[in-house]
């Protein structure tokens, strides 16, 4: 004869193999399809079945004691009245019970009756109260009393009820615990399953956004080819990659009138979205006042109170901006804050060491100065962010500026498009595989001298 121990072992045995398979069913994505069709006809057909399976398994695992079979099998129709409503709970209760009663013994009806019951009770209360079933403590005292009324329905059909009672008196503890513990643990595991499978679509949504973001932020930069900028004066190759899926580094080029052109290169304090927002912010506010401004100094100083006004945030961008005849060669530019571009002259590479002024949106009502200076034919300007320079091994050995000016001097009598790929296979084979940090934002202008028409 078995005590209560061992009953409890033998069900908590039986009821960690169940445990596991519920685990399993509940993280596999078309068994999920098909019960999260709330009481459609093949939701009761596929949940009714699988709690019916359940009970045959708690049947068969069962401990036989004084010709009955105690088991955790009333845990399937709880469950699929749980999940798929009464009528999945009685089409379950019926299978287990069907079974149950094959295998006879003098509770063999009773458990019949016992098991269909549960299964639709526990479906209708999933109907009418799901948020109580769907608590941990609802759910072991729903366990708690549906197997005492199972415990009840034995004590009124078993007879002699000498018999019935010493089962029950043997067996009720651990029966009733086991059941209601195995119930309440099912239910928690579908809990967090739907929990993280619904993390998972928000990941997944934010990161289907995050890429139509990324889209959106490489639109608002233009594209150069052999359309834009459409001018033998000058060659431009650009290149953007954020650290993240969207970033705050821009660049941009837009003819001011015919034969003038304004380019330049941004970087927003911060990553992501914040960043992406403000970046695009940033830069119609510059290209508005360059476009619409005369002297680049007050376009400069009227961009940066614009962005201090609608600074919330506490956010800034350096910017590099330039402006240049495409007939003279005249370059016109003004540095916030922003690293100095690269000058390539004959084949040799220098920054242009000019003072530089505040960071936008830094402080209201700053006056910015500009600088000039001539460019010569074949004259290359390389505008980089500091994700350039910064770009880092794995022992957080910096790139640095001289490296960059290493690449650049080998590099320097290329294509604009060689030059901007040179300098980030530079980069790449400088880090290998070391995570980008910030976002690597490169703008390569050669001015071509002017041109004559024929």
């Amino acid at each position: 004869m078995k005590d209560g121990y061992e009953f409890f072992s033998g069900l908590i045995g039986t009821l960690a193999v169940m445990l596991l398979a519920a685990a399993f069913a509940g993280t596999t994505e078309h068994i999920y399809k098909y019960i999260n069709q709330k009481h459609s006809l093949k939701c009761i057909l596929i949940v009714g079945f699988c709690g019916g399976l359940f009970g045959i398994y708690g049947n068969i695992s069962g401990i036989e004691f004084n010709s009955a079979i105690i088991s955790v099998r009333d845990i399937g129709p709880m469950l699929a009245g749980f999940l798929g409503g009464p009528f999945a709970g009685l089409l379950s209760g019926a299978i287990a019970g069907v079974h149950r009663l094959f295998m006879g013994g003098v509770t063999a009806q009773a458990c019949v009756v016992a098991t269909v019951l549960i299964g639709l009770l526990c479906g209708l209360l999933a109907r009418y109260a799901p948020k109580f079933l769907k608590h941990p403590a609802g759910a072991f005292l729903t366990g708690a009393v549906m197997e005492a009324m199972h415990l009840g329905i034995v004590l009124l059909m078993v007879r002699p009820f000498e018999t019935a009672m010493q089962i029950v008196s043997r067996i009720a503890l651990p029966f009733v615990s086991v059941n209601a513990l195995g119930f309440t643990l099912m239910i928690s595991i579908i809990g967090f399953t739907e929990k993280l499978r619904g993390v998972s679509l928000e990941r997944e949504r934010l990161r289907s956004e995050l890429e139509v973001a990324n889209v959106i932020q490489h639109s608002l930069l233009p594209t150069f080819d052999a359309r834009y900028p459409g001018r033998g004066e000058i060659a431009v190759s650009a290149s953007m990659e954020a650290a993240k899926q969207v970033g705050g580094d821009f660049y941009d080029l837009f003819f001011i009138d015919k034969n003038k052109v304004a380019f330049l290169i941004g970087d927003v304090s911060g990553k992501g979205v914040p960043a992406a927002l403000f970046m695009a912010s940033a830069k119609i506010i510059l290209q508005n006042c360059v476009r619409d401004i005369e002297q680049l100094s007050d376009a400069v100083s009227i961009a940066n109170n614009v962005l201090c006004e609608k600074n919330e945030a506490d956010m800034f961008v350096t910017v590099w901006v330039g402006v240049l005849d495409l007939q003279s060669g005249a370059l016109t530019y003004c540095s916030a804050g922003h690293n100095p571009p690269a000058l390539i002259r004959n084949g040799k590479s220098a920054f242009l060491q000019t003072k530089s002024g505040l960071v936008l949106a830094g402080m209201e009502d700053f006056r910015y100065k500009t600088h000039e200076m001539r460019l010569q034919n074949g004259d290359v300007l390389f505008l980089y962010t500091d994700g350039v320079t910064e770009a880092t091994t794995e022992d957080d050995e910096l790139y640095g500026e001289a490296r960059l000016i290493d690449c650049l001097d080998h590099t320097g009598a290329a294509s604009t498009d060689a030059i901007v790929r040179g300098v980030k296979d530079s980069i790449d084979s400088f880090v290998q595989d070391n995570d980008q940090f910030d976002d690597i934002t490169m703008l390569c202008l050669k001015w071509n001298g002017p041109q004559h028409e024929a």
